[in-house]
């Protein structure tokens, strides 16, 4: 996947948005998988299947999160474990890009694409994953509870515009803009 973004990735930017520096072009810097486990009673126990699932999902062993600090209505104390994060970063990041692509989005129920709504105006792209039983690493009959993730694809992009179109030549699969008005006619 290394090699594809600089042979194809890097080319394609530069002949887009004409950048005058070869450091100018966006770049994948991290993805970030995090969950939280706030409303099950059982949090303690919920936070250990929760990295035990994102450790097989993938490949890096997660940090443990913690309540900053105390919220009586949601029965959180400060100190509290409260979910998991990974930061996939160089080798691991690369590959667990391509295994999204390729493996684990056309997984999703319905799959029509990624929404292209979901960037934070720095061109960094955010995704909620509602069950992890789409990826290929979780066997279906081992799964205790359904865990959500969020899936955080931080670049080096300056607008959404070229965050966007960098995660698209990369191959993202991203809904096609009028496809939900073609849906509402039929």
């Amino acid at each position: 996947m290394l090699t594809y973004y600089k042979e194809k990735v890097v080319p394609a930017l530069q002949a887009k948005h004409n950048y005058a520096n070869v450091h100018q072009i966006p770049r994948l810097e991290k993805i970030v998988v995090t969950t939280c486990m706030g409303k099950h009673p059982d949090r303690k126990q919920a936070v250990e299947d929760a990295v035990a699932e994102i450790a097989k999902i993938t490949g890096q062993k997660p940090a443990v999160t913690y309540a900053r600090k105390s919220v009586a209505n949601f029965k959180l104390r400060e100190g509290e474990v409260l979910g998991a994060r990974v930061t996939l970063r160089g080798a691991t990041m690369w590959e667990f890009l391509d295994r999204f692509i390729n493996i684990t989005a056309p997984n999703i129920r319905d799959f029509r694409g990624l929404p292209t709504k979901s960037f934070d105006g720095r061109g960094n792209y955010a995704i909620g994953i509602p069950d992890q039983s789409i990826f290929p690493e979780i066997e279906l009959d081992q799964i205790k509870r359904n865990i959500g993730f969020d899936i955080i694809f931080v670049t080096s992009a300056p607008t959404d515009e070229e965050g966007r179109d960098l995660l698209a030549e990369l191959g993202i699969p991203f809904r096609k803009p009028n496809a939900k008005k073609t849906e509402e006619k039929a």
